[in-house]
């Protein structure tokens, strides 16, 4: 395996620019995921990083060795694509051991690697069978057995599961986690799935309009987003933004409401802000101290409840595994736990 470096990468489309220097140190062994939303620039770095796309200006380095000129198949990299890309006419066995029939391996060799990726992704049962008799997930595992046999320096994985159910994408999440652990394999993997991201990566690399947002392990990007783009992006039910004022040492809204005291960071008299709370951290009370906030809808999801409220004209969603919310209706009264409270500035970055 080997470690990749991405130093100031740019990609342009004739006067269209779509990468802006984007500068980034992936571990030997690490697992990073790409994450953003469709147009951020994600699979086309990928692409890059893979030899499928031209470099505009910038460095990448594979094992230490610059490989922006090197044709794919001299990157020693394996690609696992959204379509499978399986060839019809072969079985299972045929597709996992083609890349090494082209390069004229033994058949012992290629009998042990295949057979040894077969029993990490269970598919020993599945040799014979065409890719035709196969099942969505299954089609799946064989292209990741066609990548573990060729034993590259590095695995890329381009959205593998968005065409999978939702079941199949959790079964398939956990395959992947496994095969990495067992691998330990360098390998980068673009989603824009932000759940995804979170249970698969060592770290994650946000990104938005071509530029790295934020790089850092899920919980410091759910924990301590670096800006509004990550604070929304990251977290399913999203986070909840207010506009507020810095008076009287409270933080306000614009009607004067008190939102919270003693907020988690110093700010100076009269700054204008945008709070952020994840809506499992609002909390529904009785208490004098909360804001009140008119409920208009309730969603409930089996495990927990999603409430939408409007509060001063705002939206605002709270998550709750309290069953009694169901029977919410008209005024409610909610809660901003300092602690939970994020604010960022007017540039939109965080604030402490």
């Amino acid at each position: 395996m080997a470690s990749i470096e991405i130093e100031k990468l740019e990609k342009s489309y004739g006067h269209v620019s779509v990468l802006h220097g984007i500068d980034l140190d992936i571990r030997d062994g690490e697992f990073v995921v790409l994450v953003g939303p469709s147009g951020c620039g994600k699979s086309t770095l990928l692409r890059m990083i893979a030899g499928l796309e031209d470099v505009s200006r910038g460095e990448i380095r594979i094992a230490g060795n610059r490989v922006n000129d090197l044709h794919p198949k001299d990157r020693d990299i394996a690609m696992v694509f959204q379509s499978y890309a399986l060839y019809p006419h072969m079985n299972v066995a045929g597709n996992m051991s083609y890349s090494l029939r082209l390069r004229k391996a033994t058949k012992e060799k290629i009998g042990a690697a295949v057979a040894g990726a077969a029993a990490k992704l269970g598919l020993e049962p599945l040799l014979e069978r065409r890719p035709k008799a196969l099942s969505g997930g299954q089609r799946q595992r064989v292209a990741m057995g066609r990548a573990i046999v060729r034993q590259p320096k590095a695995f890329l994985f381009d959205e593998p599961l968005s065409n999978l159910d939702a079941r199949l994408r959790e079964q398939m999440r956990a395959e992947i986690k496994k095969m990495h652990a067992d691998l330990k394999a360098t390998s980068i993997y673009v989603t824009h799935d932000q759940i995804e991201a979170m249970t698969l990566a060592d770290r994650i690399v946000a990104m938005h309009g071509g530029v790295v947002q934020q790089v850092g392990s899920p919980l410091e990007l759910y924990d301590r987003p670096a800006n509004l783009f990550v604070a929304g992006f990251i977290g399913s039910p999203g986070m909840n933004f207010l506009d507020v004022t810095y008076r009287g040492g409270a933080l306000r809204l614009k009607d004067g409401s008190r939102v919270a005291d003693s907020p988690p960071v110093a700010v100076q008299e009269g700054s204008d802000l945008t709070l952020g709370i994840r809506p499992e951290h609002l909390t529904i009370t009785t208490d004098s101290g909360g804001i009140s906030a008119e409920a208009e809808l309730v969603e409930p999801t089996g495990f927990g409840i999603i409430v939408h409220l409007t509060l001063h004209g705002m939206p605002v969603k709270v998550f709750t595994l309290d069953r009694q919310a169901l029977a919410i209706g008209g005024e409610i009264k909610v809660s901003f736990p300092v602690q939970h409270i994020h604010l960022f500035n007017d540039q939109g970055s965080r604030i402490g």
